[in-house]
């Protein structure tokens, strides 16, 4: 399952708060409006950036030339048709996720408060100025997939699934959005970035392959938020493998360092030798080694905090979901899998199972759909009744999932080894356990260098999933950005 999407679902009550508004229309679908700009301004950095927001669609056509699909973007350009001046395009992920999250908590002009402790769902939806935007380095693009925002596809349900909810027929249309816009706005002279988070981490580099090998659109950089990159190594189908717990294990310690006031990267190298070494050691050796587990149990509950005799019980392999159960559970409060230290109240503390969403998911949808509802139909008058899917159930569980193997990372490293210009920045939050920091570590430390070593950087900041939903943690993801994009 999806990262966002089995997380969520984990409670056998847990009912999705967009179902009701994710069934395919049937029947002639109205029509959409017309693309529409207007002008606004942010203070960024001390200065003021005029820009152009539009909300516009892109057709996707078969291969006859029929269009079976409206995808709807939001835009952000400074005017002035500088060639020189950069755009990002860019991607949330789920599958079944709208990019309202890029938009309005990371990058945008407009930024609404979401994904931290104490967050709610009747939270105003009132929006602010971005001081972190990246409006003052580089255009934006934000991209809504078929069957999110609100993107549609005119075809029945099977060709639908075909077409849009399936990873390869995914990357292929996604692709092509990109390049339709780029001729469509004259925008080919431009630099060009392609920008994903968790699911849309696993798409930003097989876009950037394919804008590259297919489209005929050379990308200069990649950046991967929270990146679900490498789909055979999460989760513990595999009982021989260790690489689940090697990656889950920071993550949980770096909560709890954090819990504690000891979060520093220092602080994080002891846990992440000990994956590297003893961890592996031990794992594999089992019963074979009388000390082995014991050794585990010991290390694991220091590091995470956990009753030593719940990680005994478990052998030393602490899972997401117990973890998640158990370290807050003296204050009857659970933890988000995106942020453990964000939590919320446990409607069922005397259960042995959970029975309730996750904290972080629950707690966003309602304002990041009202604030992006708010800025499409009042702010820009883009009026259209259809409903807004900033996270549809639907689409992810339609979703045709291929085989788990490591294409994002194979695409990856065959676009840098293209192109001797490109650059890509990978980053995460500490306490993410959707998407742990620590699989992409392993994954960069297995990548040739490519001729330097930081062509493929990685970045770890203080919070989770959406770390940028913390100021300082938004102001260093946009300073190591400027490094990538020439701007500092």
């Amino acid at each position: 399952m999806s990262p966002w999407a089995a997380h969520a679902a984990e409670g056998k009550d847990a009912k999705p708060a967009a179902e009701a508004g994710d069934k395919k229309p049937e029947g002639d679908l109205p029509p959409l409006p017309a693309d529409k700009t207007i002008k606004q301004s942010v203070r960024v950095g001390g200065r003021t950036v005029s820009y152009e927001a539009t909300v516009g669609t892109i057709p996707v056509r078969d291969a006859k030339g029929k269009k079976i699909a409206e995808v709807v973007y939001t835009s952000y350009v400074v005017p002035g048709n500088d060639p020189h001046r950069p755009v990002t395009f860019a991607f949330n992920g789920g599958p079944g996720a709208s990019s309202v999250y890029l938009n309005m908590g990371a990058i945008g002009p407009k930024r609404i408060q979401f994904g931290v402790d104490g967050d709610a769902p009747s939270d105003a939806a009132v929006t602010k100025d971005n001081p972190n935007t990246w409006l003052d380095m580089s255009d934006l693009v934000f991209i809504d997939p078929v069957g999110t925002g609100f993107s549609r596809s005119l075809e029945d349900d099977e060709h639908t699934k075909k077409d849009f909810y399936a990873t390869e027929a995914d990357i292929k249309y996604l692709s092509r959005v990109v390049y339709d816009w780029l001729v469509k706005h004259g925008r080919l002279r431009a630099p060009k970035y392609v920008m994903g988070e968790s699911y849309g981490g696993y798409r930003a580099p097989r876009i950037g392959y394919e804008l590259q090998t297919r489209m005929g659109v050379g990308v200069n950089g990649l950046v991967m938020v929270s990146p679900y990159l490498d789909p055979a190594a999460i989760g513990d189908g595999d009982a021989l493998s260790p690489l689940p717990w090697m990656i889950n294990l920071p993550s949980m310690t770096a909560a709890h360092l954090e819990a504690q006031g000891r979060l520093t990267p220092a602080a994080m190298d002891d846990v992440e030798k000990y994956v590297r070494t003893q961890f592996v050691t031990d794992f594999l050796a089992g019963r074979s080694d009388p000390g082995a587990i014991g050794r585990m149990v010991q290390k694991v509950s220091a590091y995470t905090g956990i009753d030593p005799a719940v990680v005994s019980r478990l052998d030393g392999r602490l899972d997401i979901g117990t973890y998640l159960r158990e370290v807050h559970r003296n204050e009857k409060k659970i933890g988000s899998v995106y942020d453990s230290n964000v939590t919320a109240f446990d409607p069922f503390p005397g259960s042995a199972e959970r029975q309730s969403g996750d904290p972080i998911l629950e707690a966003l949808l309602a304002p990041t759909t009202s604030a992006m509802v708010d800025f499409v139909t009042r702010e820009v008058g883009w009026k259209t009744d259809a409903h807004y899917e900033a996270l549809s159930y639907t689409v992810n569980k339609e979703w045709e999932r291929g085989n788990a193997d490591d294409k994002p990372v194979a695409d990856l490293r065959k676009a840098i080894g293209n192109d001797p210009n490109m650059k890509v920045l990978i980053v995460h939050g500490y306490n993410d356990l959707s998407c742990p920091f620590y699989t992409s570590r392993l994954i960069i430390d297995q990548m040739p260098t490519f001729g330097q070593s930081q062509r493929v950087k990685l970045a770890v900041y203080p919070g989770g999933h959406m770390f940028y939903s913390r100021p300082g943690s938004a102001q260093s993801f946009k300073a190591d950005a400027a490094a990538l994009y020439g701007s500092k």
